[in-house]
C-alpha cells in the first residue's frame, strides 16, 4: 500500500530552481534514502513532505490517517526538561492513560453498585488500550533508546542547557523514535551518533514497524538499511531500486549507457550532414532535393543532451616529493588523562611506508587526542613516539586552523603554493567541486563542509609524505568523499586517520586499529574485516586485563602463605604473555612482509624492468617466497586469536 505519493513536485527560490516536476512514491514499510550534492535540494524535498514548504506545483499525498515523523538536520529541542523527562514526553498520550487508570482503581471500592457494570467496562476498554500502546514497557523503551543514542543512565538527569548541539539533536531523534510515527523522515540522523549509536540505529530502523525516508551520506548506513535510492540531480529526481551500493552501479550504468547514445546520435548527425553536403555539391535538381529531404529528417530527430560532466571524472593524484623511511611512525606506553579521567594508557603500536591505517573508537575514547600528540599539539602524560628517517606529517584537523578568513579560495591556495599556475590551482580546487566563480569567494563566507575541502585541496598540494587526518570526510557529500577517496587509494605516502564513516575506511584502510577499554587492538584488514574479528580480540584482551588482575590479587596471598597454587598461577601467566608476544610478532612480520612485497611488485612493474627477464625471474621467486611466508603467518594469526 501507498503511504506517501509526490507528484511532479517543483520548488524554486527566486530564480533559482531547486526541484523541477519530481515524482516518487514510498510504500508502507518500505525504507528508502534521498542522496545528492550538498545544495541539490534534498532538505527542501522533505521539507515540501512536512508541509514546512509548499510546492509551487505539483501535489503531496499522505495516506489518510497516517501520522508523520520529521528530525531536521542538527534540530535542537528548547525545554528546561531533562533528557529522561523530555523523551518521556513524547509518552505524554501513554502516561495519561496510566494515571487515569490509577485513578479509576483507587475509585473502584466507592463506585455505587448500579454504576459498576459501566465503570467496569470502562476499566477494561481504557486496560486493553493502555496494553496496544505497549504501556507496561514504555518507561524501559524510553531508556533502552536513550542507551542506544549513545547516553549513561548518569546522563538523564542532565538538563537541554548542560548539552552540546549535537547532543542536543540526539535528544530530538530519541524523542522522534518514541513516537512511532508511520512514516519517519530523517535529515543526516548519523551526525553527532558515534560508531555503537550508528549500529543500534541500524537495527532499529531496520525493525521499525512504520515507513523510514532518510537524507544521508552515510554510505554504509544506507546500504544496511534502504531498498530505495531516490537521487536528486540537477532538478530531476530519479528512484533506483536496492540498496546505495546497487544505486551507485545502476546509475553508473546508465550514465555510460546516455554517453553512448549522445556520441552515437552526434556521429550520425555528422555522417547524415556530410552526404547532405555532397548531395548539394553535384548541384543537380535530384541531388538537391534529395539534400533537402535528408535535412528535413535530421531537423526532425529529437537531439539528446550531452550527459553533464561530474565532478567524480576529476581525478586527483597525490605525490609525495620525499619519500619516508620504512618505519614511519613508532609509538610506545602512551598515556592520556583529562581532570583525572584516564582515556589510555600503555598505547603501543607501529604504522609504515604505504599503509592507510584507520583508528576507531567511541566518542570521547581519546582518538583525536592521539592525533594531536603526534602533531605536537597536545603534550603526553607518558610514552614515546618516533617518527621515522624523512618523515613529513600533513595535518587535517576538524577546526580547520590553516585557513586564512579574509582571503579568497584562490588566494590561500597561491600564496602558499607560488609556484603553481593559474590553471593547476583551478584544477586542484576544481577536483575538490570549487569551479568558475567560486574560487573567488571568502573563507570566511564558506560553509564548514567547504571549508574542508579547502583544507583537504591545501593538505594534498604539500610535501607531506605522512598524511594525519582527523574525520576528513565530516561535512562532505557523497561525491567529495569518493574524490578523497580515489586521491588516498592512490597516495604513495602514509596515511594515518580518524573516521567515523564505515564506507569511507573499507574503501581506504589496510588496517584498523580500535581505540577500547583505554587499550589500542590492531585488525590487519579494513571495517569489514574488523567487524569480523572485533569479539575475538576484545575477549583476548579482557582475557589479558584479568590474568593481569589476578596477578596483582595474588601477590599478597603468597606473602601471607596462602594455598592457592602460586607457582600455577604464575605458569598461566606466563604462558598468556608468550602467547601474546608471538601475537605481536607474528602481526610485526605480517607488516613488514606486505610492505616489502609491495615494494617487489613496484619494482617488478617497472618497464626498465619488465625487459630484463633474468631479473623479473629473480624478482617472481622473491614475491612467491614472501606470499608463502604470509600465508603460513596469516594461519598461525588465526590459530594465535582463536585461542
Amino acid at each position: 500500500m501507498m503511504i506517501l505519493s509526490c507528484q511532479n513536485i517543483s520548488k524554486s527560490f527566486g530564480t533559482d530552481v531547486i526541484i523541477q516536476k519530481a515524482s516518487f512514491h514510498i510504500e508502507e514499510h518500505e525504507k528508502a534514502a534521498i542522496v545528492g550534492i550538498n545544495g541539490a535540494g534534498k532538505s527542501t524535498l522533505l521539507k515540501m513532505i512536512v508541509k514546512e514548504l509548499e510546492p509551487d506545483d505539483g501535489m503531496v499525498a499522505i495516506a489518510k490517517e497516517k501520522t508523520i515523523g520529521y528530525l531536521a538536520q542538527n534540530e535542537v529541542i528548547d525545554s528546561k526538561r531533562t533528557i529522561y523527562e523530555e523523551v518521556l514526553s513524547a509518552k505524554q498520550p501513554v502516561i495519561d492513560m496510566e494515571q487515569e487508570i490509577r485513578r479509576m482503581e483507587s475509585q473502584m471500592d466507592r463506585v455505587a453498585q448500579e454504576e459498576l457494570e459501566a465503570f467496569m467496562e470502562k476499566y477494561e476498554r481504557l486496560v486493553h488500550q493502555f496494553e496496544l500502546a505497549d504501556g507496561y514497557t514504555y518507561r524501559s523503551e524510553v531508556i533502552g533508546v536513550l542507551n542506544g543514542l549513545g547516553f549513561a543512565e548518569a546522563d538523564f538527569q542532565k538538563t537541554q542547557a548542560e548539552l552540546s548541539g549535537g547532543q542536543k539533536t540526539r535528544v530530538a531523534l530519541g524523542r522522534l523514535l518514541v513516537t512511532k510515527p508511520d512514516i519517519l523522515l530523517l535529515d543526516e540522523p548519523t551526525n553527532h551518533l558515534d560508531m555503537e549509536s550508528i549500529q543500534w540505529l541500524e537495527n532499529y530502523l531496520l525493525n521499525y514497524n512504520g515507513a523510514v525516508l532518510i537524507v544521508s551520506h552515510d554510505r554504509y548506513f544506507m546500504d544496511k538499511i534502504v531498498s530505495k535510492v531516490i537521487e536528486v540531480f540537477q532538478h530531476q529526481v530519479n528512484s533506483y531500486n536496492g540498496n546505495y551500493t546497487e544505486y551507485a552501479e545502476k546509475k553508473a550504468q546508465v550514465r555510460a549507457a546516455q554517453i553512448r547514445a549522445y556520441y552515437n546520435q552526434q556521429q550520425e548527425i555528422r555522417r547524415q550532414e556530410e552526404v547532405i553536403a555532397k548531395l548539394k555539391s553535384f548541384n543537380r535538381e535530384k541531388s538537391i532535393k534529395r539534400a533537402e529531404s535528408r535535412e528535413k529528417m535530421l531537423n526532425k530527430i529529437e537531439r539528446l543532451d550531452k550527459p553533464t560532466e561530474e565532478s567524480t571524472d576529476i581525478h586527483l593524484k597525490l605525490e609525495p616529493c620525499i619519500t619516508s623511511g620504512n618505519d614511519v611512525i613508532k609509538v610506545e606506553r602512551l598515556a592520556k588523562s583529562f581532570d583525572g579521567n584516564r582515556l589510555f594508557e600503555e598505547v603501543d603500536f607501529s604504522i609504515f611506508r604505504g599503509e592507510r591505517v584507520a583508528l576507531i573508537g567511541n566518542n570521547g575514547t581519546g582518538k583525536t587526542t592521539i592525533l594531536k600528540i603526534i602533531n605536537e599539539m597536545l603534550p603526553a602524560d607518558a610514552g614515546e613516539i618516533t617518527l621515522g628517517t624523512n618523515v613529513h606529517i600533513g595535518y587535517y584537523d576538524q577546526e580547520h586552523q590553516v585557513l586564512h578568513a579574509e582571503k579568497t579560495l584562490f588566494e590561500e591556495i597561491s600564496d602558499d603554493y607560488p609556484h603553481l599556475t593559474n590553471t593547476q590551482i583551478r584544477n586542484v580546487l576544481a577536483a575538490f567541486l570549487f569551479t568558475n566563480d567560486d574560487v573567488f569567494k571568502r573563507i570566511g563566507d564558506l560553509s564548514g563542509g567547504e571549508r574542508g575541502r579547502v583544507s583537504l585541496a591545501k593538505l594534498m598540494l604539500s610535501e607531506a609524505n605522512f598524511l594525519i587526518l582527523d574525520e576528513p570526510t565530516n561535512h562532505l557529500d557523497i561525491t567529495s568523499k569518493e574524490i578523497l577517496e580515489h586521491a588516498l587509494i592512490h597516495y604513495e605516502g602514509t596515511v594515518f586517520f580518524v573516521s567515523h564513516d564505515r564506507y569511507f575506511i573499507n574503501r581506504t584502510a589496510t588496517r584498523v586499529l580500535e581505540l577500547h577499554e583505554r587499550q589500542v587492538l590492531n585488525y590487519i584488514g579494513n571495517y569489514d574485516y574488523y567487524l569480523e574479528k572485533r569479539d575475538v580480540l576484545r575477549t583476548a584482551q579482557l582475557k589479558e586485563t584479568s590474568v593481569s588482575k589476578e596477578a596483582a590479587a595474588a601477590e599478597p596471598l603468597k606473602e601471607t602463605g596462602g594455598k592457592e597454587d602460586w607457582k600455577q598461577k604464575k605458569q598461566k601467566q606466563a604462558a598468556q604473555r608468550r602467547l601474546e608476544n608471538e601475537l605481536h610478532k607474528v602481526e610485526s612480520r605480517i607488516e613488514q612482509l606486505e610492505t616489502e612485497k609491495a615494494q617487489l611488485e613496484e619494482e617488478m612493474a617497472k618497464p626498465e624492468v619488465a625487459v630484463i627477464s633474468a631479473k623479473v625471474m629473480e624478482l617472481h621467486t622473491m614475491i612467491r617466497q614472501k606470499e608463502e611466508e604470509l600465508e603460513s603467518l596469516y594461519d598461525r594469526w588465526e590459530e594465535l586469536t582463536n585461542d
